[in-house]
């Protein structure tokens, strides 16, 4: 009898372990994403692995992307906007802190705006900020930003992950050892592995379901396979492997999550570098490129043909794919036109994503099958960023743009595909300046065509969003709005 009660007792024991230790499990998240990020500052880095991790879960901006895309208060409560649409005044949160205790007010809201926007700033996308002119505090809690003329598109540029809001005290750590004011803290950094991030008990406002959150970096898309099929990687929103999803929809165990994103990804040309400097070249260039083949080769399937740079989701984009229609025929005639020397080599220079590497054979294929003496170079995503983005080193690279509604990146010339057209920059100028819905529309078409005609890059597709998941998780985002793995609704099915 003794006996029996002891055994009894044991085994009551190990149920209840078994119990403690799956509430914890489900207390954590281990997200898997393919690239590791060069640094944890979105103010100083053009990275999207930075806010995939950070965005919405350690920092935070006045306002912030919704998960359909749509634009809401975040750090700040509310706001009012002059009629002269000159002036907005911002409304904040009471009792914000940051993650070292010290509290967020309209000072660092200031300092973060002025550092974002000033001659030093190394802000990756600091047209956001071009058109303030003052901002001024009114008091802890209320902050006041007048620009120089109007612009429809500031309260979502307010929304960027590029737009946080940081603090003096510590914006020199966030590379490494990041504060925000997220309902996440930074726990540690594994270089070549993980990042982890802990809940943050003193949050200001709705706590998060989750005590941690590990995202995890699998490169490889054959080891990222086997870490889902294992139980390693709890989610893994950006599947590199869209082959095995099929796979993974047979399972019970999981859910493939496919949506969209903003990530138009283009064959992206450097215009001012020959051969592509000539108009006739990159027309022959968009030519050469068969999308679908490239959509089926290296996405299985998953993508949008696009004709611009606008996401086919919105309901501004046009269908100019007709433009660029494959025609090897045409391409060919235009590049003997031109001059073209097939002894010319020219550089194709691609990241590591999977719709990179892949399409990149692909298209190496169709563009040598059209006369183009192309040598491709695999590169690390530091190097792309050194070589390719910063240093304009390069023919042809392929890259998605994750960035929302970010055609105004033609309007930069010196940006890294170098396209520079005073009437296009005309456009985004009246676009900015547009508030009417339907004048906004206007200027939006006008630049989808102006860089169709002028075929600034090729433009390949919208990348679709293929994750897949445990199937008693909740709350990831279906579509990507913008470069994130917002976790703050994420939580485990009882």
């Amino acid at each position: 009898m003794i006996k029996l009660l002891t055994k009894s007792i044991a085994v009551f024991v190990v149920v209840i372990l078994s119990i403690a230790k799956t509430t914890a499990a489900e207390k954590s998240i281990t997200i898997g994403m393919q690239l590791e990020p060069p640094n944890l500052n979105p103010t100083g880095g053009a990275a999207a692995a930075i806010d995939e991790i950070v965005y919405a879960n350690l920092f935070e901006g006045l306002t912030r992307f919704e998960s359909d895309g749509s634009v809401a208060p975040s750090l700040a409560k509310s706001w009012t906007i002059s009629s002269d649409n000159l002036t907005y005044v911002f409304n904040l949160n009471e009792n914000i802190t940051f993650h070292d205790g010290l509290p967020m007010t309209a000072d660092d809201v200031k300092f973060s705006l002025d550092r974002a926007r000033s001659e030093e700033s190394t802000n990756a996308q600091k047209i956001l900020f071009k058109d303030i002119d003052n901002i001024a505090v009114i008091d802890d809690l209320t902050i006041q930003v007048k620009l120089t003329r109007p612009n429809g598109s500031f309260i979502s540029n307010m929304a960027w992950g590029d737009a946080i809001i940081v603090s003096e005290k510590s914006i020199s750590k966030a590379e490494i050892a990041p504060i925000g004011t997220g309902p996440f803290k930074f726990s540690k950094w594994v270089k070549g592995d993980r990042v982890e991030l802990v809940k943050n008990e003193s949050y200001w406002g709705k706590q998060v379901s989750l005590d941690k959150a590990v995202f995890k970096f699998i490169s490889d898309p054959t080891a990222a396979f086997a870490a889902v099929m294992a139980g390693d990687i709890d989610a893994f929103p950006v599947f590199p492997a869209p082959e095995n999803l099929s796979q993974f929809e047979a399972d019970p165990r999981f859910t493939v999550i496919v949506g969209s994103t903003e990530g138009e990804t283009i064959l992206s040309t450097n215009n001012k570098k020959p051969p592509f400097d000539k108009l006739q070249m990159r027309k022959a260039l968009a030519h050469a490129i068969n999308r679908q083949e490239i959509i089926d080769g290296a996405m299985f399937g998953f993508g949008t043909p696009i004709g611009t740079h606008f996401a086919p989701h919105n309901p501004n984009y046009l269908d100019l794919t007709s433009q660029s229609e494959y025609n090897p025929k045409l391409s060919k005639k235009l590049i003997k036109e031109s001059g073209y020397n097939p002894d010319t080599i020219i550089s194709l220079k691609l990241p590591p994503p999977s719709y990179a590497r892949r399409g990149g054979e692909i298209i190496a294929s169709q563009l040598r099958n059209v006369g183009l003496n192309v040598e491709i170079s695999n590169l690390e995503w530091a190097q792309w960023l050194e070589q390719v983005f910063k240093g304009k080193d390069y023919n042809l690279t392929i890259v998605s743009h994750t960035e929302p509604a970010d055609i105004n990146i033609y309007a930069r010339p010196d940006y890294y595909f170098q396209y520079d057209r005073e009437d296009f920059r005309d456009i985004i100028t009246k676009l900015n300046l547009a508030t009417d819905p339907k004048i906004r529309t206007k200027y939006l078409h006008a630049a989808q065509r102006q860089i169709s005609l002028d075929y600034v890059n090729g433009f390949l597709f919208q990348l679709a969003k293929t994750g897949v998941a445990n199937a008693k998780i909740r709350g990831l985002w279906k579509n990507s709005p913008t470069q994130a793995n917002d976790l703050t609704d994420v939580s485990w099915a009882e």
